[in-house]
This record gives C-alpha cells, structure tokens and sequence, in this order.
C-alpha cells in the first residue's frame, strides 16, 4: 500500500513534546517499509486546505494518522482524522468523534461517569460534574484538552481547601493550561497504563506497566508532570521509572484493571491502538485517568515497552494498527468498499435461540463490556434471560445466540409489543468489544428480524437515547434501514430524549 504519514507541522518554536512526533514518524515509516508499504511524510498545519490539496495530489491508499496538535493546541487534534473522513479516506486509530471525546477530559470523564466506569470526581467551573465530596482534600488542576503532562507539575496540586478555593485556582490557571482548565480529586497511591492494541480476535491488553516514584522524597508529590517526561536531566525524569513485574498479589488488580481497559475501548469504539491511565488508592480501588487515542509510538515511550514486554517488535504492532484501520463513514472510497462486501451472515457463527442458565452472567458480561450500560441496566439484560428459563415463550421474550470459541460474541434481545397486532420490540442488540467491526451486529439483527417476520410481524421498534455518547447506537440503526418515528425530550433526564426508530419487516 502507498502510506501516507500524517504528523503535526513541528517548527524550531516547538515544545519537546509536540517534536517528538518526528520521532514516532520516524518509527511508524521504517516499520511501514519493512512491511512492504511505500510512504512519505505529510505534515499538517492549520492550512487544511492546502493539506487536503497534497493528500489529494499523492493519492494514499491509507494515511497513518500522528496529528497530535495544530499550532501548539491540543484542541484542534480531532481536526486531522475529520478531514480523513470528509475526503473518503481510510486512516489508522480511532475515529475523529472518538478523538475528540477522549482529548476533552471534561467530556471523557461525563461519558466514563455515565457509564459507571471509575473517575476521580471533579470541578469545573460551569460544567456538569460529580457531586462535591465532603470536607477538605487534595486537588490536582489539569488542562482540559493538552496531554503529554502540558503544565502539570507540583504546583497543580492543591491540598486542604474547599470548593470555592479550588474552583477559583481553576478560573485563575487556565490561561496557562491551553485555556481552559478542570481540577480532579487527587488520586494518593499507584500509577498504572494499560497499553491496547487491535488484532485479529479483537482488542489485546498489552502487559500492564506501573509507573514507579524512585527516591521521592516524603512530601515530594508522586505525579508524572511534563518534566518527568520531558525533562532528561530532572530528578524527576531520572527516577519515574517503568515497571512489568509484579507480585502475585496483585493479579486481582491487575485482571481489573485489564478488563476496565478494554470497557473504555468498547464505551469510545475504539480502533487500532490506546492507552488508558490508572490511579489505584490504597484501599487497592482502580480510579481512570485518561484514555488515549494515539498514544506516544516513540521506541522509547510505553506504548513501545509494553509492545515489546509482550513479545512483540513495533513493526508487527504497526502492522496490526494498519488492518484494523477502518474507511471513513460515509467517504467515497468507504462506499465503493460496501458495495463489494458481502452481506453480512452467521455461517462464521454458532447460532442458537434457547437461552441457558449460564446466558444470564455471559449477557451481563458483554453489556458491562461494551461500556453503554449502567449497572442497573446491566442487571436488566440478565433478568429478561432469567424470565425466559423461568417462563418460557409465555414471557414475551425471544433470543438470538452468536457464539465463537464457547464465548458469547453478540446476541438480541426482542418480543411483541404488548396491546398490538404486529408491532415487535427490540429490547437489546449487543456486540462483546472483541468482535465488533466484523458484521456481527448487523447479522444478528437480520436473524432477528426474519424470525419476527415469519411469526406475523410487520414492524420492529427500537429505543435509545438521544445522548452525544448513544451517537454510534443511533448510527448503526440508520445504516441497517432503521427510521426515526419519534423522539420525546427529556424522557429519561433532563437533557436525555428518547430516540425510537421502526422498520417493517414483514407485510402485517
């Protein structure tokens, strides 16, 4: 294939960390070259115009996307992979709705806390955020949008003071923090990164990696601020170390922290490749940071190590990056694509319609993975499977089972509308993270939706929310032919509107 490189312009103004995208540049084409692709090098300013005019002029089969920033400002990252997907074109990691959820700290931490995922809770000025926690504590101020620690240091951190004060350090600190700025409960204890990467039977944990304080001093704030990464000849550079081995008491922890990894790439849809950053308390309860989209491919970052610590070079991990890469929606090339790929079916699948005792924990196990569901919604999914072993047909409820290697992979959920003649309802449609982007849904669905049909039903109806994070829900109904027939404001919450599709599915 024919690669194009796309990093952020960097100038000699540049900060070290907005230049050491060169070096992942650097990295990504070797591996691209040993991998039998062509590239080249495309940098990206704020002139996406006569970015686009270049993409056009070369004609890439995939661009590798490393737009980290435009013209110093994390804000603007998701402008890169929206380009990509206004001009047709496939490109590497998540997608640009994806990008600019995750680089929002603010909108990543609503959309964790929403889905019952652990986050520190916050304050920002103006902004939805957790209930206040009582009393006095210690409070670390962020940008809300640069990463790479841009302006985190020991003076972030704000200890003993209440509400009002932190709020006001917000106000009064954002102007160097990118502009805009939140505070978060500092998190005393263990740092961890989970490093994910795409493969054929899903998403891979990497070897989860701790950050280690060396030598810190008591009263020395243990954070990895921007001079533990940047600064080579700090103290803290020197002593924030990397770690992979671990006692075998921490297995517990660490198969939590695994599985809350990759709830975060089913909750953000991700792709390619992520990284999700930890606090552990001392009570040993996993708090998440962030999660990143493109973290550092530097062979001397942690994305590199973990790589490595698994058995792995970066040039296979590059290539795994390249064959997850998903098409633009609704792009040129991605259409001509659809048009030669085959309908989607079960033959691949072990399908069957009876649920069994173990559907209730295997059913709740995927909606905590995807990451939409709270836990009381979770809890439902297993009860409608409990009401069926209980009840038989006469609860109104049928099923179609998707299995792969003894592991449940997606199932549905559906039964007739209670007080109609041929109107059913969708209950539940879910896909386990580890086999989306492979037709599954869609499958399921369609299996689904012949069975309604061949017992008399004309229409299937299907509800969801009119939320930002429901955005690719709504998305895959539309594409499977689905239609909006109402939408009802502030059903579930203020803000919260019910979304209810239909499509006919039988002659009634």
């Amino acid at each position: 294939m024919r690669v194009a490189v796309a990093h952020n312009a960097v100038s000699g103004a540049s900060s070290p960390d907005e230049r050491d995208v060169l070096v992942q540049a650097e990295a990504v084409a070797g591996a691209l070259r040993a991998l039998g692709h062509s590239c080249w090098m495309a940098p990206c300013d704020l002139n996406l115009a006569d970015f686009r005019a270049r993409l056009e002029a070369k004609g890439p089969d995939l661009v590798f996307n490393l737009v980290e920033t435009l013209e110093g400002q994390g804000r603007l990252i998701h402008l890169a992979p929206a380009l990509f997907e206004a001009m047709g074109l496939a490109y590497t990691g998540a997608q640009a709705e994806a990008v600019f959820l995750t680089s929002n700290k603010l909108l990543a931490k609503e959309r964790l806390a929403g889905a019952g995922l652990p986050t520190p809770s916050w304050i920002a000025p103006g902004r939805l955020r957790l209930t206040w926690v009582s009393g006095k504590g210690t409070w670390i101020i962020k940008s809300v949008w640069e990463h790479a620690s841009v302006g985190l240091e020991e003076d972030s951190l704000l200890a003993g003071v209440g509400e009002d004060a932190v709020a006001a350090a917000v106000t009064e600190r954002a102007a160097r923090l990118g502009g805009e700025a939140f505070a978060e409960r500092f998190i005393e204890g263990r740092e961890f990164n989970l490093s994910v990467l795409a493969g054929a039977g899903g998403p891979e944990v990497l070897p989860p990696a701790e950050i280690v304080f060396k030598d810190f001093p008591a009263g020395k704030p243990r954070i990895v601020g921007y001079r533990a990464k940047w600064a080579a000849d700090s103290f803290e550079y020197q002593n924030t170390v990397r770690r992979f081995d671990f006692p075998a008491r921490d297995e517990a922890l660490l198969a939590e922290l695994k599985t809350l990894a990759l709830r975060c790439w089913g909750l953000f849809r991700l792709r390619g490749y992520a990284r999700v950053d930890f606090r552990v308390d001392g009570e040993g309860r996993p708090w998440i940071l962030e999660v990143n989209t493109n973290p550092c491919l530097s062979p001397d970052a942690g994305f590199a190590a973990a790589v490595e610590r698994a058995g792995m070079g970066l040039t296979e991990a590059v290539g795994r990056i390249v064959e997850d890469a998903r098409p633009a929606v609704g792009g040129k090339r991605a259409a001509a694509e659809s048009v030669s790929k085959p309908a989607p079916d079960l033959s691949q699948w072990t399908v069957r319609y009876e649920p069994r005792p173990g559907d209730v924990e295997s059913v709740m196990e995927v909606a905590k993975a995807t990451g939409f569901f709270t836990t009381d919604e979770v809890k439902v999914a297993g009860e409608l499977v409990e009401e069926r072993l209980a009840k038989g047909e006469g609860s109104g409820y049928f099923f179609v089972f998707a299995e792969a290697g003894g592991r449940l992979a997606g199932y549905a959920c559906y039964g007739p509308a209670p007080c109609t003649v041929s109107s059913y309802d969708l209950y539940w449609i879910m896909t386990h993270p580890d086999f989306q982007g492979k037709g599954l849904g869609k499958a399921v669905l369609r299996e689904a939706e012949r069975l309604i049909a061949e017992a008399g039903g004309a229409q299937v109806y299907a509800e969801t929310s009119g939320k930002a994070q429901y955005a690719s829900m709504r998305a895959f109904y539309e594409k499977c032919g689905y239609e909006v027939c109402s939408t009802l404001e502030d059903f579930y919450a203020p803000g919260d509107a019910k979304v209810t599709y239909v499509r006919r599915v039988g002659r009634g």
